[in-house]
């Protein structure tokens, strides 16, 4: 009788903790675990560019493959707004925090926060200092500057007899280690040219800093003849700057990532733009998620991942063509 009542208490007060809630949650399915037990994840990108539009793309395909949550915040370029996105993340309790951190050092003390609570940190496109990223997928940014500078190169033996006088438009005071490693790389090709020398070194990586200062820089070395911008911003600005001077034919414009609006532009008859090196942005996307849910799974996690670049010439318009026709999947699937 004894071991019946405590049979009998044991499945009384297993009821009681169904009814109450205390009991674990179960899938009537029998099969996946149930939504509040998938992980989340916050994906964070800090402008309205199309590279991080891409990267988002890459984000949410991942996350939708995956069948998991995908939070998204723009930092809006600003240091204390990235600060404050990631604290809000900490308290909504994701399991990963995926970002282009937008400083080496201003970006380490949130970031810290979130790995003391036990969140894993993924860095795509650029790192912060420290061991606190589980992975960090990035393009090989010295690989995007030399591919460029290899076709300019060949522009300028082709073209120009070996000769060029060339300005350098690159983002040090936004990034200058990414702006530093892609700026080298452009360099260290052209410079085996013994007639090429650079006038102007200068930052302008958004489009109106582009159109005034390669602009100015024309006006004040009218003999320049060949510009080089280090991303988006700075090439879409160079090639404005280019044609609102008259100078189509007359200056030859290589630049860095990849927009349709860069894609028009080496698709156009006015001759400008030359040659872009673009990166993978959904692939960064992809990648960093991927290897957030490996970190939350306990998986082994490749630490650091460098893709190479695409590089895109207007003596090549059937691989232009064609990565314009991928780029219109992206951004229509990305819409939706």
């Amino acid at each position: 009788m004894r071991n019946i009542s405590i049979t009998l208490a044991a499945a009384v007060l297993a009821a009681l903790l169904a009814v109450s809630g205390c009991s674990k949650p179960t899938n009537p399915s029998g099969g996946a675990a149930p939504e509040s037990a998938k992980p989340k994840l916050a994906g964070i990108v800090f402008q309205e560019d199309q590279f991080f539009r891409l990267v988002l793309f890459g984000m949410r395909d991942a996350a939708k493959q995956a069948g998991v949550e995908l939070l998204e915040g723009n930092a809006a370029n600003k240091l204390e707004k990235e600060i404050q996105l990631v604290n809000t993340y900490v308290a909504r309790k994701v399991d990963a925090i995926i970002l282009s951190p937008l400083s080496a050092k201003g970006s380490v003390a949130a970031l810290k926060q979130a790995t003391d609570k036990g969140i894993k940190v993924v860095t795509y496109n650029t790192n912060a200092e420290g061991d606190l990223a589980v992975a960090a997928v990035a393009s090989s940014e010295d690989d995007l500057g030399a591919q460029t500078g290899r076709a300019a190169k060949q522009y300028i033996e082709e073209k120009l007899g070996g000769k060029a006088k060339v300005a350098v438009f690159e983002f040090m005071s936004q990034a200058p280690e990414q702006s530093a490693a892609r700026t080298g790389g452009f360099k260290r090709e052209i410079s085996t040219l013994p007639g090429v020398e650079i006038v102007a070194d200068q930052d302008a990586w958004l489009p109106e800093l582009g159109v005034k200062k390669v602009g100015d820089v024309l006006t004040a070395h009218p003999d320049v003849n060949v510009v080089w911008a280090a991303n988006e911003g700075g090439t879409v600005g160079a090639v404005m700057a280019v044609k609102n001077a008259g100078k189509a034919g007359q200056v030859a414009v290589f630049g860095t990532d990849a927009s349709e609006q860069l894609i028009g532009f080496l698709q156009a008859d006015d001759n400008i733009l030359q040659c872009i090196t673009s990166q993978r942005p959904a692939d960064l996307g992809r990648m960093a998620v991927e290897s957030a849910l490996k970190a939350i799974k306990g998986e082994p996690v490749e630490k650091k991942v460098s893709l190479p670049g695409v590089c895109l010439s207007r003596t090549d318009s059937a691989a232009v063509a064609a990565f314009a026709k991928q780029l219109q999947e992206w951004i229509g699937a990305g819409s939706k």
